[in-house]
Formats: structure tokens, sequence, C-alpha cells
């Protein structure tokens, strides 16, 4: 299960893999990281940038299909996935299962409040 953070409240989803999305601020380009919940960690298991320009050069070994980059970040498991969610810039969506939800939405309509992504515990989920 998958668990997401915005202030005191803790919302969960019963999923074992997402994919978080969003849309560059500047260069308003799509950004998109599959994520696996592993051993009650987060694991990147791809990531794919819908173009390139300033700061989103991909990184060494990307590949380019259909104007897509794609890659695996070498990038050891985290216990939490802390994201900005500020009401200046696109918010970020979390995909699962087919559909795409804004996580600020799903987070419980959480606005200018960092997010959190974890595993949940199974306990009381507590920071």
């Amino acid at each position: 299960m998958l668990c997401i953070a915005a202030g005191a409240l803790v919302t969960t989803l019963a999923v074992e893999s997402f994919t978080l999305a969003w849309t560059h601020s500047i260069e308003r380009i799509r950004w998109e990281e599959d994520w696996r919940i592993e051993a009650g960690r987060l694991r990147i298991v791809e990531a794919r940038i819908r173009g390139a320009g300033a700061g989103m050069e991909p990184p060494a070994g990307a590949v380019l299909e259909n104007g897509v980059w794609r890659y695996r970040p070498a990038a050891a498991p985290l216990a939490r996935l802390r994201l900005a969610n500020s009401a200046f810039t696109p918010g970020y969506e979390l995909c699962a299962d087919g559909r795409c939800r804004p996580l600020a939405q799903l987070a419980g309509g959480a606005e200018n409040e960092p997010l959190e992504l974890f595993a949940c515990t199974g306990g009381d989920d507590a920071r």
C-alpha cells in the first residue's frame, strides 16, 4: 500500500506500483517516473522525459524512443519521497491501474503543503 501525506492527513492507495508524472514548469515538457513498493521502500524503476530543454538533459545511457528519452535511474530505494506542492506550478499526477489523478487531490485537496509518499507499514503510518 502507498501512503500519501499532506500535513496531518494521510491517505492510502492499494497499489504496489505507480507512475508519478508532472510537467516541467518552464519548458512545459512532461516527465514520468515509474515506482514500485519493495521491502517497505519506494524504488524508482524507470524514468521518461518527453523532450529536452533547460535543466532537462537526459542522463548518460538514456535511449530516445519515439521522441521520449527513457532511462533507469541508479538510485537507492527511498523510505520517503517528499514533493513540493505549489499553487504556482502544475501539480503532480499519480497514475495507477490505468488512471491518472492529481496527487494533491488524492492527498485530500492539499494546497501549498509539501506531499510525502511512502510505503504504508500497516501500523498507524504516522510520521
